[in-house]
């Protein structure tokens, strides 16, 4: 990741933690604009559009980021609430029984070794 993207990142973070929900998803936005393999930035560019209600936008990016790190615990989880949200149940439980097997010490991908 570049220095702007790590730098962009950081003032979306703050902006988050101050409560100015709309100037981070922008930040995160432009983050996964620069680095397209951004997991991070697209973790959080979901976490926040889901705070702010665009729940179909929230569950693509949510989606971008389980496509880059389908062996991360948090990103299936945060899907399986979004999915909840948009009253996807179906969608949703997958996303939680992914949750689930990556709990449990399982693999949803198998890692090059």
């Amino acid at each position: 990741m570049s220095d702007e993207v790590q730098d962009i990142f950081d003032d979306a973070n703050g902006d988050l933690a101050i409560g100015d929900l709309e100037s981070a998803v922008v930040k995160y936005r432009r983050c996964v604009e620069l680095d397209a393999d951004f997991f991070d930035g697209w973790h959080a560019l979901a976490m926040a559009l889901m705070k702010t209600g665009k729940i179909k936008e929230a569950i693509g990016a949510g989606l971008q980021a389980t496509t880059l790190k389908p062996n991360d615990l948090l990103a299936w989880t945060a899907l399986s609430q979004m999915y909840v949200q948009d009253g996807q149940i179906g969608e949703a439980e997958d996303a939680k029984a992914n949750a689930r097997i990556l709990s449990l010490g399982g693999k949803i991908v198998k890692e090059a070794e």
